[in-house]
This record gives C-alpha cells, sequence and structure tokens, in this order.
C-alpha cells in the first residue's frame, strides 16, 4: 500500500543494517533507524534485527524513544499502518519514510530476521 502524500522507499534503498539501541557520541550522525509498527504478536514472529519495535497505537506516547536527527524508516506488514505512522511523525516534526512492501518485501528479498525462534523466524 503506498500513498501519494507519504514519501517511501522501495525495500532495495533501505539501509542493510540497524542498531536502535547503538549508543554514539553527541558528535556522531544520527543513525538510521527502522521503526516497526507492527503489533507484539507479529513482531514475535519476525522482525528485521536492530529495529526498533513501537506498535502503531502506541507511538504518540513513545516519541521519546525517536531521535528527531535520525532517518527514520517505518515498517509494518504490508504497508498500511506505516503510512498512518510516516503522517503522524511528519506532523510531529520528524522526517519519515515509509518501506514499500513492507516486512513481506523485506522477507522476500531474502533481509535478514530474528524473532522469538531465530530459527523459524517469519513473517508470512
Amino acid at each position: 500500500m503506498t500513498s501519494p502524500h507519504v514519501p517511501s522507499i522501495p525495500i532495495e534503498e533501505v539501509p542493510a543494517e540497524f542498531d536502535a539501541a547503538a549508543p554514539r557520541a553527541a558528535t556522531e550522525p544520527a543513525p538510521a533507524l527502522l521503526l516497526d509498527v507492527r503489533e507484539e504478536d507479529e513482531w514475535r514472529l519476525g522482525h528485521a534485527p536492530g529495529a526498533l519495535h513501537i506498535p502503531l497505537v502506541d507511538v504518540p506516547a513513545r516519541l521519546d524513544e525517536l531521535n528527531y536527527d535520525a532517518e527514520i524508516y517505518v515498517i509494518c506488514r504490508q504497508g498500511g499502518r506505516s503510512v498512518t505512522a510516516v503522517q503522524y511523525l511528519e506532523s510531529v516534526g520528524f522526517e519519515a519514510v515509509m518501506v514499500d512492501g513492507g516486512m513481506v518485501a523485506w522477507q522476500r528479498a531474502g533481509r535478514p530476521l530474528t524473532g522469538d525462534n531465530p530459527d523459524e523466524a517469519k513473517v508470512y
């Protein structure tokens, strides 16, 4: 799902690695951040290593976990929730972009997945 009013990026242009918890010096540029807005059960089945998980409904209450200077890539299962999240984040001053095709595209592209059982991590 895409929207002409929401910036989006194809899966091939999304950085290969993320580390939401990586410490950095104040003088270092902000890292790219993959924000996964899926529900908890979807996250447990399989997600991108290093992604930050904030279910869509919790995004407004957890803005303090996001860095205004980071490149924020928003991902969900296929794109519907990402549209909503990107629109909201932009309305409060973040620069965010939706990942086209979501985690389904991530898995189809052969990107790494981890989950509660890393040997069987999956999205679909």
